[in-house]
Parts: structure tokens; C-alpha cells; sequence
């Protein structure tokens, strides 16, 4: 299977190394299509059409050239191939195999992108929007640092310093060996059941600014501040824009699916009696 692939870079290789290593020429561009005629090999046409499908099919190293170098180069390209495929008298069993599902492939993905095309516009984004958040409580939710250490008197003894004045995040860059020490011990938002629950319980009865504290914990003791609290309720609709788009495709692909395979008659082989090792005997191809 590896070998069609292998080919294919080893001619694409080879036809644009031979047009970067020749002069380009500034031509006067043309108006084109797909159909445009860009070669003839003994009577069967390349078209632009072609050789546009060519450059999106290019290995990942050539990606990035110029379409001036790709253009001359993927015309190259495509005599070749031409060429070496009309000297084959039959086509292989095995290149037919490959042929059947590099079609279904190709067909297949052409469907869902127009499945895909359909799913989403901004109605439909509203309506998933308000159906999901349309019952949505405001939730509490805390912004804390945290100092974490293994004793209590070590917590203590921290928890004395920051009552006189002390800077929290340089104590928890100092003492914490937790995570977020580096960080000066912030953690960020979170919400409830987000924590465990003592440090949970301590922060919930907390003011904004409040050191609190020797709290234990499975983890250690901790020296834990308050930064902000909040009430949030449901995210704007920017803000989750881009999930509901993406669950309205994946809804809308297994639809069109189950639509599909419903509709379809399809008899299926006891697999069971086949053995899975087969999978990797190649040979069976030719």
C-alpha cells in the first residue's frame, strides 16, 4: 500500500527539482479553467482542473512552494504519470483495489462536506444556543491562590508572615510544592465540586482579599487566599460559538448517515470466521 504513495513523492520529487533548478520564466497570465488544456500525451488531455487537484494531493515538504514552481513542476508531474500509466498494458489487481477505495473516499468525503455546508447558519446556531443555556443557572464561582506545604506549622508560620503584610505569590514561589507555585500559587477559576472538599468548603466561606488557613487536605496543608468570586450564568453565545457549530455538524453527519444506512440494503459477512491476521497478508492483492 506504502508503495503507490512512495511513487507518487518520488514524481513529485523529481518534476519539481527539475523546474526549481531551471530558469522561470515571467509569463503574461491567461484566463483559465478547470478545463483549460495544459497538455496532450499521445491523445489524452491534462486539463488545469487536474493539476489544481494535483497540488492539494502534493506531500507535505512541497506545500509550501510557490505557485509559480508548483504550476510548471505538477504539469511535469502529470506527463509522467500519463506516460508511465499508458505503458502498463492492464491495470493490476491490486492498483484496481486501491482505485475502488481511494473512489469511495474521495465521494464520500464530497457528500459530507455537503452535509456540512448545510448544517450550520445563524438561526440554527441561535436556537442550539438558547436550547442549551435557555434553563441555565448563575453558578458561584471562586478565583483562589494557594500556598501548599506538609506541615501545619509550616502553614501556620506563613499564614503569621502574610498577616503582616507579607506578598503571597513570592511565599508560594518560595514554599509552595505544588503545581502552581511558580505561578505564585493562582489557580484560576473554578467551580463547585472543581476542588476537594475542605479546601472547597474553606474557600466558599471566604470574603474577597481573606488568607485562610492551615487548611488540610489529602495533598498537604494549605495556605489559601481569595482573589475574585463571582456569580456566572450562561457564556455569551461568541463564546461557545464555535462548539455549537461543531456539535450542529457532528449531529447533522450522523443523521445523514443513519439516513443513508437505513435506507441502504446492505448484507453483511459473518467476519467473525475470518481470520484478523489476514489484514496484514498484502499479497492477497495481486
Amino acid at each position: 500500500m506504502k508503495t503507490l504513495a512512495k511513487t507518487t513523492a518520488m514524481l513529485a520529487s523529481a518534476a519539481l527539482m527539475l523546474v526549481v533548478s531551471g530558469p522561470l520564466r515571467a509569463e503574461e497570465a491567461t484566463a483559465a479553467s478547470a478545463d483549460t488544456v495544459v497538455a496532450v500525451v499521445n491523445g489524452e488531455e491534462i486539463t488545469l482542473g487536474h493539476v489544481i487537484a494535483a497540488r492539494f494531493a502534493l506531500p507535505e515538504e512541497y506545500q509550501a512552494l510557490p505557485n509559480e514552481v508548483l504550476l510548471p513542476g505538477l504539469v511535469e508531474q502529470l506527463i509522467q504519470q500519463t506516460v508511465l500509466g499508458q505503458a502498463i498494458e492492464e491495470m493490476s489487481s491490486r492498483a484496481k483495489i486501491q482505485l475502488d477505495n481511494e473512489r469511495r473516499a474521495i465521494v464520500a468525503t464530497e457528500k459530507l462536506d455537503e452535509v456540512i455546508l448545510g448544517a450550520v447558519d445563524d438561526a440554527k446556531v441561535q436556537a442550539a444556543y438558547e436550547d442549551a443555556y435557555a434553563d441555565a443557572e448563575p453558578t458561584q464561582e471562586w478565583n483562589a491562590s494557594h500556598i501548599l506545604v506538609e506541615t501545619e506549622e509550616e502553614a501556620q508560620a506563613l499564614v503569621e508572615e502574610l498577616a503582616n503584610d507579607a506578598d503571597f505569590p513570592a511565599l508560594a514561589r518560595e514554599h509552595s510544592t505544588g503545581p502552581s507555585g511558580p505561578a505564585g500559587g493562582e489557580l484560576g477559576w473554578f467551580g463547585p465540586g472543581m476542588m476537594v472538599e475542605p479546601f472547597e468548603t474553606a474557600v466558599a466561606g471566604m470574603e474577597v482579599g481573606d488568607v485562610a488557613g492551615p487548611v488540610q487536605t489529602q495533598f498537604g496543608w494549605h495556605v489559601i487566599k481569595l482573589n475574585e468570586a463571582r456569580m456566572k450564568g450562561a457564556p455569551a453565545l461568541e463564546e461557545v460559538r464555535g462548539d455549537i457549530e461543531a456539535q450542529l455538524e457532528n449531529d447533522a453527519v450522523e443523521q445523514a448517515l443513519a439516513a443513508l444506512l437505513e435506507a441502504a440494503t446492505i448484507e453483511r459477512a459473518d467476519v467473525e470466521s475470518i481470520d484478523p491476521g489476514v489484514l496484514n497478508n498484502v499479497s492477497l492483492l495481486d
